[in-house]
């Protein structure tokens, strides 16, 4: 239904890769189209982590300890990376010592992690030479457009998270009062129990009627912003809340700015465009979806220069030869797509390198 608006429009889709097996694959299943993928993939179908890495690596002898939370990472007297301290499921404080030592907390955790390993060779956190740690967060900003339309487009059939992807207005156009662009995330319907509980249904009386009226017969666009790294907006750790372990928490300091939000306002002139071209009879939006911001990137930067970012491009940090950053904080730009499988194959690639130079940090 959505595709004959682009079509019309001539703006060019296509549909989005979503890490879900379409057949069998790796003695896992193909999707039977059940819908509800933010619950949990019975079959095993959705690729996450613990249906596909973390097996393999438990089979080849990794340890997985769960319910863990690193305080901080320790160093020795050269300044090497030493050991991580962390608290157990039980509270109680161990350290794990290693020749190499990966953080892989995302945008928040590992600023976290780093600042909060100070030391008298860090004082500032560790591999934080440059200060840049916990500088330039990214997150992407999010703006909601639906649109209601008159049949029955069995929406809720299929993979829930992301079905169409276009890129129309991804790159910067001079004529525009923005730089760099963003993507619309087209999404089906969503399945009954989520329709009920969407907030668009009132309870009591006309509940029925309303629930009628919108079930299977929604599209949604979520338009995702390119964000830009600046300076201002950061982790810290924050003078005075700890969590539950008394650890330092963070402190995030975060501002939309204005090429974000004229970002935005555009997408929704354009998606109302497309929705209204497809044939809505009704079409809402929320110009910022407040839960948005579960991307998490850009707080300990990639670059071959030591004095302009935190790691090199093997995600090496430049102060510590033998501590490694593999996951959304090493981001040098936000783009407008999911960072999940820039983040994997990043992951790949860097781990390639870990083991090709793992008896030179062993040797050490």
């Amino acid at each position: 239904k959505i595709v004959s608006g682009f079509d019309e429009l001539g703006w060019h889709w296509w549909p989005s890769d979503s890490a879900i097996n379409t057949v069998e694959y790796d003695d896992r299943p193909g999707c039977n189209n059940c819908g509800p993928c933010d619950l949990g993939c019975s079959i095993k179908a959705k690729a996450s982590t613990d249906v596909t890495y973390w097996p393999k690596a438990l089979e080849l002898g990794a340890e997985l300890i769960t319910k863990a939370r690193v305080r901080e990472i320790t160093v020795d007297q050269s300044g090497k990376a030493k050991s991580a301290i962390y608290y157990d499921s039980n509270g109680e404080v161990k350290e794990q010592y290693a020749s190499i030592i990966v953080l892989a907390s995302n945008g928040v955790g590992t600023p976290r992690i780093l600042l909060n390993s100070t030391s008298s060779i860090f004082p500032d956190g560790l591999a934080n030479s440059t200060g840049l740690v916990g500088k330039n967060l990214m997150f992407h900003p999010y703006s909601i457009v639906t649109g209601l339309f008159d049949e029955d487009l069995e929406g809720h059939k299929g993979p829930t998270p992301l079905n169409i992807i276009c890129s129309e207005f991804y790159e910067t156009d001079p004529s525009r009062d923005f730089v760099r662009g963003y993507t619309y995330q087209v999404v089906r319907s969503l399945a009954p129990l989520a329709t009920a509980l969407s907030g668009h249904i009132p309870w009591g009386e006309n509940h029925h009627a309303t629930f009628k009226k919108r079930f299977n017969r929604t599209i949604t666009f979520a338009v995702i912003g390119e964000d830009l790294p600046e300076i201002h907006n950061k982790v810290t750790i924050d003078p005075k809340l700890t969590d539950s372990f008394g650890i330092p928490s963070p402190k995030i300091e975060y501002v939309l700015s204005e090429n974000s939000r004229k970002m935005l306002d555009h997408g929704i002139g354009t998606a109302t465009q497309v929705m209204k071209t497809a044939g809505a009879i009704e079409i809402t939006h929320d110009p910022l979806k407040r839960e948005a911001g579960w991307h998490l990137m850009g707080t300990a930067k990639m670059g071959a220069n030591k004095d302009e970012s935190v790691v090199n491009k093997y995600g090496q940090t430049h102060d510590v030869d033998n501590l490694f950053i593999i996951d959304g904080s090493i981001f040098v730009t936000a783009g407008a797509v999911n960072p999940t499988s820039t983040i994997q194959a990043l992951a790949l690639y860097i781990a390639e390198h870990i083991v090709s130079k793992s008896r030179e940090f062993i040797g050490k």
